[in-house]
């Protein structure tokens, strides 16, 4: 006999649903954006500037967002309830850790290039 998913868990469910479809988009347009940063700061080598570590902080930070992209669309194809939230929790920590990281690489890079 199966047990009927209470209104708020069905709720749950669908708010995670919308949360993963959501990082999924945003995550994968942010490795681009890395990949877009360290090419620039590739010109900026070519012209005599020196770059620091950005580059490989970038690096780790494209990765970090492709983790979050494939699980939250792994997530999102799954069907088994207990994997489904695994992966979400996988995908909104390193989401979030990019995004802080991204942060830090864009000081990084702005105070490189002033200096």
């Amino acid at each position: 006999m199966q047990r009927r998913p209470s209104p708020t868990s069905r709720a749950r469910e669908a708010l995670d649903a919308r949360i993963c479809r959501l990082i999924c988009p945003i995550a994968a347009a942010m490795v681009g954006i890395c990949l877009t940063g360290i090419g620039l700061l590739h010109v900026t080598l070519a012209i005599g500037r020196k770059a620091g570590f950005a580059d490989d902080l970038l690096a780790v930070d494209s990765l970090l967002f492709l983790v979050a992209t494939l699980s939250s669309y792994v997530a999102v194809r799954r069907l088994e309830h207990r994997r489904v939230h695994t992966l979400e929790r996988i995908a909104d920590a390193t989401f979030m850790t990019a995004m802080l990281l991204l942060t830090v690489a864009c000081f990084v890079i702005t105070y490189a290039l002033n200096a």
